[in-house]
């Protein structure tokens, strides 16, 4: 006796409502907005796409502040290509539908037994948003999301399904786990995963002297080490994440909440709205405020440690500079705040990545330290913002494919040694630039 399957079916329709990403600053208009259920349906968008002569762009949850998934074509939303669609336990894989949130992975994995290397410090974004926009969390031996990809599959322009892995595809591979949504759409992931572990997470204030004198230190003796310094203060918040034998030891629901809820996005929420209003009380309130997260130790299952919840919506650049240039741009930065009338509600991150071998990534073949800037959305960035890129670009920086910045291919050709090989397999890949927008335009030319 056969049983009939329950299909999906491909939502199409033609609109004119605006598309929008999550911090509000990019709005599109696309003809018509796709959501297939299947890498097949996928395919079959795809190639309608190209015969009605509209360009195809895919957007996950809309994490990324530059335009690079607007379209005035056809937007594919992947939010039915959702699911593990297998774990291989011999090799240590997890394989991922591509619109999976990294959220409901995070869990799911769990579940298994299972989880990630490392991973960013938001878990909103789609599997292939994150790694597309080469997203990443802080680490001294891990990388990367992307970094983490042992095959992935997408359709490719002439809309046929490829496959591509260190063994299949190998050029591919070497670009595509980076690909910035030009060389196809992305369809699944598989990532290396590995036994769930715990990690003991020690967060601590620290001067900002002490901070950038004994970063060196901070680094090689942890694992995973990130700070924030709060400008117009002295002050900064490390963390530190080291793997543990445990046993776990959360944080309390109680000290928890007033961290991460509390201070971290209610409070944190209504001093950045004053800010804004009234922009003179910037700089004693970032003094209440960065004394006011206390010292904490807690230890607990990766994607719990490295994650927080961020409520508060904002602006954001970010640039990967090599390691050794962190200290100096950083105290640059400081500098050029403290001499300017600039008042910056947000403190500014700092972060490490080892070495890595994706054509495009901010940590392709150079020891990284990455330098993040943030201001409360709806406050004014360009003048605080072009004055930390002037920085950055100094020093080489390479900026956040996903993150608020101006650099244009001239540029970017100088700073990533394989640049032409990512073009050039553009150009063998989608000759027709049927992936193209006007931020790719920007960034990797015609």
């Amino acid at each position: 006796m056969s049983s009939t399957p329950t299909k999906r079916w491909t939502s199409t329709r033609a609109t004119n409502s605006p598309w929008r990403n999550w911090a509000g600053n990019v709005t599109s208009r696309p003809a018509r907005e796709v959501t297939p259920a299947s890498a097949d349906e996928l395919a079959d968008a795809v190639r309608k796409a190209a015969a009605d002569g509209l360009r195809v762009k895919t957007v996950g949850t809309g994490h990324s502040f530059t335009s690079i998934a607007a379209t005035d074509g056809v937007l594919i939303r992947p939010d039915l290509l959702t699911g593990i669609r297998r774990i291989d336990r011999e090799a240590m894989t997890v394989t991922v539908e591509s619109g999976t949130p990294l959220k409901r992975l995070n869990v799911a994995l769990a579940r298994e037994g299972l989880s990630l290397t490392n991973m960013g410090d938001i878990m909103e974004q789609t599997v292939a948003g994150a790694t597309s926009t080469g997203t990443h969390g802080t680490g001294r031996d891990s990388a990367s999301i992307a970094a983490q990809i042992r095959e992935l599959e997408l359709v490719t322009a002439d809309g046929q399904l490829l496959t591509c892995s260190e063994k299949e595809n190998p050029e591919v591979f070497a670009a595509a786990r980076i690909g910035l949504g030009a060389l196809g759409v992305v369809t699944a992931i598989t990532f290396a995963v590995e036994p769930v572990f715990l990690l003991t997470a020690r967060e601590e204030p620290m001067t900002f002297d002490r901070v950038t004198s004994e970063f060196d230190a901070l680094h090689s003796e942890n694992e995973h080490f990130e700070f924030y310094w709060f400008p117009h203060t002295e002050n900064c918040n490390t963390k530190r994440n080291n793997r543990s034998a445990g046993p776990a030891a959360p944080p309390g629901k109680v000290s928890s909440w007033v961290e991460d809820e509390l201070l971290s996005n209610g409070v944190f929420q209504l001093a950045c709205s004053l800010g804004r209003a009234v922009p003179p009380v910037i700089p004693p309130l970032a003094k209440v405020s960065s004394r006011a997260l206390s010292a904490r130790t807690y230890t607990d299952i990766p994607y719990k440690v490295f994650t927080s919840p961020r409520r508060v919506r904002f602006m954001e650049m970010e640039y990967a500079l090599p390691r050794e240039a962190a200290v100096p741009a950083l105290r640059e930065v400081k500098a050029m705040v403290e001499r300017s009338p600039l008042k910056v509600s947000f403190p500014v991150e700092v972060r490490t990545a080892p070495a890595d071998d994706i054509a495009l990534s901010t940590a392709s073949g150079r020891e990284t330290a990455y330098i993040a800037v943030h201001l409360y959305k709806g406050t004014p960035h360009r003048a605080y913002f072009t004055a930390v890129e002037r920085i950055m670009t100094a020093h080489g920086g390479r900026p956040h494919w996903g993150k608020v910045h101006t650099r244009d291919a001239a540029y970017l050709a100088e700073v990533y040694p394989r640049f032409g090989e990512f073009t050039a397999l553009r150009d063998r890949l989608d000759p027709g630039r049927l992936f193209a927008n006007d931020y790719l335009r920007r960034v990797l030319g015609d």
